[in-house]
């Protein structure tokens, strides 16, 4: 057991661990709402804890990894199986160093009784989960060791009850998705405990003298406070059948007599003491005026904050010399409670947003999207670029970071999500969603806001947060100040962010990916079909023309344009029917395909020749996926054939992503290659082996793995010892700023980022300048 969790301390990403319960508690708690102090027994916890259990039966071996597929029309069975397991696990001895840690922690409170209560989290859940609330009880105990560890197993053990077998069996989730943990929190006198339970119409109040076990287990007939809908009123109220009580056990008292006062009856766990009410108690109304004012004030707070449709667990608690209403629970719908996402994939764009939805089930690319709606779709190719400009947010099922759909949204500065799994089925067209792209999640939204309302991240149109996310960012004086040695370029494509990118600190760009530039002038067909269709002099036009307006727009500064990289799955509206590798992760792109069918591979260098023609020579060639020696001849033969090569400032390079250069780059710089441009998303994936394009391997495709750092030192030591330029431009940098110390200590020459990573890119290579610096001085300090 590594620690325990507060709940005034437990963040986001500890949910699954801490379970629901705990998860939304701690959010009221931070929050500033009264919450009873607690910590949390992970769920981490309850699977070691599984897992140490030596036992025959092959149940219980395996019971972390076991799903327990039992046949539940089989009560007999179900219930042999559950009573086997549960005395299992009662039998079974809780670590004492687990035991003491509680210990230790729940004596801060200097409290003589505890409750443990069971918290679960379900992983990977479609399916609507309903009110388990009698599945799993709470557990009173001491504050001593023995009594911890006894009633920690007894809370675990619930799990495996034959009812909540059956009920997880029925819903169609097994042990693995299951995350059970245990919120520990001290148990106090209590003046009166109820509920306020609150619905569109109306809302009411239930109380009863003492702690609320006795409305728990049904052993009271609770008072009934009716409020006036959202305010302070009281309708009207029914005197409750309230016979006996609940408080905490003292065992000082039994010294004067008191088990054996006709009034007791009965000590649960040696923790909890029911009493019978003298009469005139019973007559009498659980809450005085001031305190159902506090509970009313205190449920209304809530009904503002999460909607209408609520219950809130209280308790009036008696201190030494006052009393202190707390929460001890809140049921809600989860989309009304903070931090409650019901949709959970890879945060690819950063942003916040909230709009309505737009569903797509189908693949093919549809003829038009609405303005300012957030899309879901299965996936999304390249050729949907066009539509994607009016969109307020982005959501795939598929896809990781270095997806289409990921650097599509990027590029164009709206929010989105990839890997969102069964999102398509979850959310229907219409629904009111906020997509948070920084954390990955997606909420439904009760906002009534129009088209692009901003949650609670303020009150924005989507046009007005689009240019934020997209605007330049400002620089503080002291790095706008601090110059750099090491180029900092951009990756770009679409002429509409030039004038958004053209004024940020950068050296001109590093990747214009072509393939994506084009769709906006192809009109839904693929460029073999202009030219089979005799319209070759007008897609020149139309092409050298996109190419211009990167080149006067940045000038002097370099465009390092990467010639057509595409396979034909990535556009399947462009479609031409030519042969094609179409379920392939590889396909024919790249300079094979150019040796295929040259014809538009001439078309654009004839592009690249009338742009210098109109005077541009900053305008570079780089070659995409090159696979052979071979092909880099074709290609160099080809651009000499266009005239290119006449500039003598003009430079053809190639990508190194194929994991084939790392023995043929000595061969290729012979060949004519004037520098790489390292692309780490096709590198990593053909170097481990993952297709990048599945979101659910993102924990294997890591580009600080290893192999594929040391593959990126080698092909800059190189490029370094032959004299030529090494740049970097995939994902990598942008999302582990911490690689950039190794890449500018290895020498790398420039690295290329999307717009929205160049404000930290620029400071990362400022403090790993900054860094070199500092330990050169220290090194001829110390000579």
């Amino acid at each position: 057991m590594d620690k325990l969790y507060w709940l005034d301390q437990i963040k986001l990403q500890d949910r699954a661990k801490v379970g629901d319960k705990a998860f939304y508690l701690s959010k009221f708690l931070q929050k500033g709402y009264p919450v009873v102090p607690g910590f949390v027994v992970s769920a981490d916890v309850w699977r070691q804890f599984l897992e140490t259990l030596n036992s025959s039966e092959s149940l219980v071996a395996d019971l972390p990894y076991s799903s327990l597929h039992l046949d539940v029309a089989n009560w007999q069975q179900l219930q042999q199986v559950a009573g086997r397991l549960r005395q299992e696990i009662i039998s079974a001895t809780v670590p004492q160093h687990w035991v003491s840690t509680i210990f230790q922690a729940a004596q801060t409170w200097e409290k003589k009784c505890l409750i443990l209560r069971p918290t679960l989290a379900v992983s990977a859940a479609t399916q609507v989960i309903g009110n388990i609330s009698g599945l799993l009880e709470s557990v009173f105990c001491p504050c001593d060791q023995e009594a911890i560890a006894q009633a920690l197993k007894q809370a675990w053990s619930q799990l495996f009850r034959a009812r909540s077998l059956l009920y997880w069996q029925n819903v169609g989730i097994n042990l693995q998705q299951i995350n059970l943990a245990v919120l520990v929190q001290p148990v106090e006198n209590a003046i009166a405990s109820g509920l306020f339970n609150a619905n569109t119409l109306s809302a009411d109040i239930e109380a009863t003298w003492g702690l609320g076990v006795a409305i728990t287990n049904g052993e009271v007939l609770p008072d009934v406070y009716y409020i006036q809908d959202k305010t302070e009123v009281v309708r009207e109220r029914h005197l409750g059948n309230k016979i006996l009580a609940y408080r905490v056990h003292d065992p000082a008292s039994v010294a004067v007599g008191e088990s054996a006062s006709k009034s007791v009856l009965m000590i649960d766990n040696n923790c909890l003491l029911a009493y019978l009410l003298g009469e005139e108690q019973q007559k009498q109304y659980a809450l005085p005026e001031e305190l159902l004012t506090e509970v009313i004030v205190l449920g209304n707070q809530l009904v503002r904050e999460l909607g209408t449709k609520l219950t809130m667990k209280w308790t009036i608690a008696q201190e030494t010399s006052s009393t202190k209403l707390y929460i001890t629970q809140v049921s809600a719908p989860s989309s009304a409670i903070p931090g409650s996402y019901f949709i959970k994939g890879i945060g690819a764009a950063r942003g916040r947003v909230r709009a309505t939805a737009y569903v797509i089930s189908s693949q093919p690319k549809p003829a038009q999207i609405p303005q300012g709606v957030i899309l879901i779709a299965s996936a999304i190719t390249p050729d949907w670029l066009p539509l994607l400009h009016d969109v307020a947010g982005i959501i795939t099922e598929q896809g990781g970071l270095t997806s289409h759909a990921a650097i599509l949204s990027r590029e164009l500065g709206i929010p989105a999500i990839v890997n969102a799994i069964n999102a398509t089925n979850l959310i229907q067209t219409g629904e009111r969603l906020l997509l948070d792209g920084d954390r990955g999640e997606v909420y439904r939204s009760r906002g009534d806001g129009g088209v692009g309302e901003i949650g609670r991240w303020g009150d924005r149109k989507v046009e007005e947060e689009r240019k934020v996310i997209s605007s330049p960012p400002s620089l503080p004086p002291s790095h706008s100040q601090s110059m750099i040695a090491t180029q900092l370029l951009v990756n770009l494509s679409q002429p509409s962010l030039i004038s958004k990118v053209q004024v940020l600190p950068v050296d001109g760009v590093g990747l214009l990916r072509s393939e994506l530039m084009i769709l906006n002038i192809l009109d839904g067909q693929n460029p073999h079909a202009w030219l089979l269709n005799g319209r070759h002099t007008e897609l020149l036009e139309l092409w050298s023309e996109q190419i211009m307006q990167f080149a006067g727009a940045f000038a002097p500064r370099p465009i390092f344009y990467r010639s057509l990289d595409w396979r034909s799955q990535d556009l399947p509206s462009l479609n031409d029917n030519r042969q094609s590798s179409a379920e392939s992760i590889l396909g024919e792109h790249g300079t094979l395909s150019y040796l295929r069918n040259p014809a538009v591979f001439e078309l654009e260098l004839a592009a690249l020749a009338a742009v210098q023609k109109r005077g541009y020579s900053n305008v570079h060639l780089i070659l995409p996926f090159v696979r052979t020696v071979e092909e880099f001849v074709f290609c160099r033969r080809k651009v000499e054939q266009a005239g290119l090569t006449q500039n003598t400032h003009f430079q053809l390079w190639m990508m190194a992503e194929v994991p084939s250069v790392l023995f043929l780059l000595p061969e290729y710089i012979k060949a004519g290659v004037a520098g790489i441009s390292i692309g780490t998303n096709d590198l990593t994936q053909l170097i481990l082996g993952v297709d990048r394009e599945q979101g659910q391997l993102g924990s294997v495709f890591d580009e600080r793995h290893p192999a594929v750092m040391g593959a990126i030192a080698q092909l800059i030591k190189i490029a370094r010892e032959a004299g030529i330029p090494c740049s970097i431009c995939g994902q990598a940098p942008a999302s582990y700023p911490e690689i950039i110390d190794k890449l500018v200590e290895w020498g790398i020459t420039s690295i290329s980022v999307e717009p929205e990573a160049v404000e930290r890119t620029y400071r990362a290579i400022a403090r790993a300048e900054q860094r070199l610096i500092l330990a050169a001085a220290r090194k001829q300090l110390g000579n």
